[in-house]
């Protein structure tokens, strides 16, 4: 081959290498500007909205609408999530006065951020590593129209892997979100609890109910002797007649301007109230008359110093009893063959007794859960030291992992070791209450790993004396009931039994893995009967031991 054969060949070589590497340029260019928007569009919106904040582009391309339900927000982000993604595998809610909380439970950890909103009141949580899923969509459906905190939720593929949940808030709340590890039947667990801002008085609480059933039953005795007094003076023979119904008029005159609305409804309303008879006395026409004043609406009154002294009195003369329905929320309990939970027995056990005990205009009953939603060990005795309980009664329905066990059982705590294994067994499941419910503890209240140590230091011999002696008087009116599993009061170290200055029991009803007993506590006759031995009980108790002298401040 020539010399200029082969120069002619290597130019065309190079010629078609230059050719090659300028579409290959080309093509790196082209996706460099196609992913360019993508960074800079990756910023947060920080007002609580769904979508992300997106700057103008030269080019239109396909932006994805803010997402105001799952629904709308549909896409490749609303898809099955791909492998190596987490799956929420559930989603529960549990509201109520005290404080809602939100589960997401998921296969793997959730790391997410959160921060509130102002005007109107809004929590914003954005979580890590999501893609939106149908597992996330329930949560829409899960909140109530009564949900004492949440009045909507909205959820969104906020970025790529990051969906933000949106609570729109009733009231003001100070948020707690944290994370749980697996235990029990539960996977990994993200948590928002839902606290007010500003905590309720539990003794104004106290007041206002006892105020309210004095209220209602003297109500209640004057309608009975207003009807025997009416019976009495009616004579035999007259025969009331019917009265006739009231005529209803509809005004179409001049709207009066002083009225809401600028109608004039109040006054037709007034005038056909007042009968036939004052409607022929009145010549003018509806749309003539004189309108009737709307009266101002009542302004509550500022308590005078009288009224908080006479109440500051009926409180400290009340005997205020804590009921602490065991578990709740997230944390069933034991749970029977059949499928009863502990959880759902003894809220209704402890709802019956408090009516029964309400009864008795000197005591007050104060409940730790009066739902279905999870309360700390710790809390629960706060909230009794918080009213200046003068009994606290835990309820609990037994599990043992035969169903051959049976009876009930009533616990005091001890100040050193159980009384029996059995008893040390029964402790230390109950205590685990706080793993499986989702206890927080990074709040001030849990935080402190010494604290229950530190209570249980308090405990003077004479509080366990005392719940000796209520908890016998109660095991003696519950063995009248049905079987004991132990005959004498039983002590171990019971976290919730565990306030220093008030006498505490914890009161096993019935082994609930127990069929037979599973059906017994199921059945309300059965339920009536135990209700009223655990309030002949606590009354004997009291016969015996008066309470001490309280003052219990208003705050």
């Amino acid at each position: 081959m020539s010399r200029k054969t082969c120069t002619a060949a290597g130019v065309a070589q190079r010629r078609l290498a230059l050719k090659t590497m300028g579409s290959l340029v080309l093509v790196l260019r082209t996706s460099q500007a196609v992913a360019t928007p993508t960074s800079k569009n990756s910023k947060v919106a920080g007002d609580g909205s769904l979508a992300p904040r997106a700057k103008p582009l030269a080019t239109p391309v396909a932006v994805a609408q803010p997402a105001v339900k799952a629904a709308s927000s549909a896409g490749p982000a609303a898809s099955a999530p791909t492998s190596g993604n987490i799956n929420i595998v559930a989603v529960r809610v549990w509201p109520a006065d005290e404080y809602t909380r939100v589960t997401l439970e998921s296969d793997k950890p959730l790391v997410a951020q959160h921060f509130l909103v102002e005007g109107p009141d809004r929590l914003v949580i954005d979580i890590e590593g999501l893609e939106l899923s149908a597992g996330l969509r329930e949560l829409l459906g899960k909140v109530k129209p009564d949900d004492p905190f949440i009045a909507g939720v909205r959820v969104g593929q906020n970025r790529p892997r990051v969906v933000r949940i949106v609570l729109d808030l009733k009231q003001a709340a100070a948020p707690q979100i944290f994370t749980l590890a697996p235990v029990a039947a539960y996977q990994h667990r993200l948590v928002f609890d839902l606290y007010p801002k500003v905590e309720a008085d539990p003794l104004l609480a106290l007041i206002r109910e006892k105020e309210k059933a004095e209220s209602e039953a003297a109500k209640s005795v004057q309608d009975a002797l207003g009807e025997l007094i009416a019976r009495i003076d009616k004579p035999r023979s007259v025969v009331a007649a019917p009265a006739p119904p009231p005529q209803v008029s509809v005004s179409v005159s001049k709207p009066n301007a002083a009225l809401p609305g600028g109608g004039n409804a109040a006054v037709t309303a007034a005038a056909s109230a007042a009968g036939p008879s004052a409607a022929s006395k009145n010549p003018l026409p509806s749309s003539q008359q004189t309108p009737v004043p709307v009266p101002p609406l009542p302004v509550p009154a500022v308590p005078t110093a009288a009224e908080i002294s006479l109440a500051q009195a009926k409180l400290d003369r009340l005997i205020v009893i804590a009921l602490d329905p065991g578990h709740g929320g997230e944390d069933p309990g034991a749970i029977g063959p059949s499928g009863l939970r502990e959880k759902d027995v003894v809220l209704e056990v402890a709802l019956q007794l408090r009516d029964r005990l309400n009864a008795n205009p000197n005591i007050r009953v104060m409940l730790t859960r009066d739902a279905d939603f999870f309360v700390p060990l710790q809390e629960r005795v706060r909230k009794a030291r918080r009213v200046q309980a003068d009994l606290f009664v835990s309820i609990h329905a037994d599990a043992f992992v035969t169903p051959a066990a049976r009876g009930a059982s009533v616990f005091a705590l001890s100040d050193g070791a159980a009384s029996s294994q059995t008893a040390r067994w029964i402790a230390n499941k109950e205590n685990a209450a706080d793993l499986v419910g989702g206890a927080n503890i990074n709040t001030g209240a849990v935080k402190d790993a010494n604290v229950l140590k530190a209570l249980l230091d308090m405990s003077t011999a004479a509080q366990i004396k005392d719940s000796l002696k209520l908890g016998s008087e109660v095991l003696g009116q519950m063995g009248r009931v049905g079987n004991l599993h132990k005959r004498a009061v039983e002590q171990a170290g019971f976290a919730v039994l565990k306030a220093p200055d008030v006498p505490s029991i914890l009161v096993e009803t019935a082994f609930i893995s127990n069929p037979e007993e599973e059906t017994k506590l199921r059945d309300p006759d059965y339920q009536n009967k135990l209700v009223a031995a655990l309030a002949t009980g606590i009354a004997r108790y009291f016969a015996k031991n008066p309470p001490l002298s309280r003052h219990r401040p208003l705050t």
